[in-house]
C-alpha cells in the first residue's frame, strides 16, 4: 500500500491530519526557506508563487528518499500592506510582527502539493483575509507571555485555534487552511489516490 508522508515539522498540520483519521508518517524537510523565499521575491514572484514553490520544494526534498511514497508539502505566506512577512525566532521580533499587523487586514496564503518521486500529482492554494483588532499593549504583552515560544512556529505569530483568536476582529477563509493545511480539498485528492477512506 502507498504511504503518505507529511513533509513538515508543524505539529498543527500533524494534528489536523491525525484527527481527520488520515494515516501518515512525518519527516522534516531539509529546506532552508529564507534564501529561497528571498530569491523568489527578488525575481518578482507573487506571494502565491512563493508559497507554492516552497511547498513543492519541501515535498520533493523528502520524496528523494521515499520514491514509492506520496509526499505532502505545505507552506504559508503572510502579506500585509505589500510586505511579505517571515517567521521570527524570538518574542521581541514576534512583538514587532504583531504590532505591524495590529488594526490591519492581512492575507494568509496556504499552498499544498502532493508528489511521488519527481512527479507533481496535485497542487492547491487558498487565500484567507484576517483583520486584527486594535488590541492594547498590555494585552499584547500578556499574550506573548502566555503563548511563549509556541507562536514562533507560525508566520503571523499567532495560533488562531488557541489564544490567537483573541487578536482578531474578523476572519474570512477556511479555518483548516488558516491553520496551515487545506484539509477538505486535500482529503478529496487523497481519496482519489486511495490514501483516505472512501
Amino acid at each position: 500500500m502507498t504511504m503518505l508522508i507529511l513533509a513538515s515539522a508543524s505539529e498543527t498540520r500533524r494534528r489536523i491530519l491525525a484527527v481527520a483519521g488520515v494515516s501518515f508518517e512525518a519527516e522534516v524537510p531539509n529546506v532552508d526557506e529564507a534564501p529561497v523565499k528571498a530569491a523568489l521575491l527578488a525575481e518578482g514572484a507573487t506571494p502565491d508563487a512563493v508559497a507554492a514553490t516552497l511547498a513543492e520544494q519541501k515535498a520533493l526534498r523528502v520524496a528523494e528518499h521515499h520514491s514509492d511514497a506520496v509526499v505532502l508539502g505545505c507552506d504559508q505566506v503572510l502579506v500585509c500592506d505589500g510586505r511579505v512577512f517571515d517567521k521570527v525566532d524570538n518574542t521581541a521580533a514576534a512583538r514587532e510582527v504583531l504590532c505591524a499587523l495590529r488594526d490591519k487586514r492581512h492575507e494568509l496564503i496556504t499552498a499544498a502539493v502532493l508528489v511521488r518521486g519527481a512527479e507533481i500529482l496535485w497542487r492547491h492554494s487558498e487565500s484567507a483575509s484576517l483583520w486584527m483588532r486594535h488590541f492594547s499593549d498590555a494585552f499584547l504583552d500578556r499574550y506573548l507571555v502566555d503563548e511563549g515560544v509556541d507562536i514562533l512556529s507560525a508566520v503571523g505569530c499567532y495560533r488562531i485555534e488557541g489564544r490567537g483568536a483573541q487578536l482578531f476582529a474578523r476572519v474570512e477563509g477556511d479555518q483548516f487552511a488558516i491553520r496551515g493545511l487545506p484539509l477538505i480539498p486535500l482529503l478529496h485528492a487523497l481519496r482519489k489516490r486511495g490514501l483516505a477512506a472512501t
